[in-house]
């Protein structure tokens, strides 16, 4: 049986973090930032975790 491929655009997307959970960034920071508030655009910037009922898809995508 081949090796399991990794899905190149999650490796890009997403990291492990220690503890097992899986890191992402947030949607809605790339262009129109002009009518964003600092705030928003602030709190857009850090990362966040995948949601629980993800997780699994998103582990299968990173062969993990």
């Amino acid at each position: 049986m081949p090796k399991m491929k990794t899905n190149s655009g999650a490796k890009k997307r997403f990291a492990l973090t220690g503890s097992g959970k899986i890191k992402r960034k947030h949607a809605f920071k790339s262009h129109i930032l002009t009518k964003k508030t600092t705030k928003q655009k602030r709190n857009l910037t850090q990362t966040g975790l995948v949601a629980g009922c993800d997780e699994k898809n998103v582990k299968h995508m990173l062969c993990v």
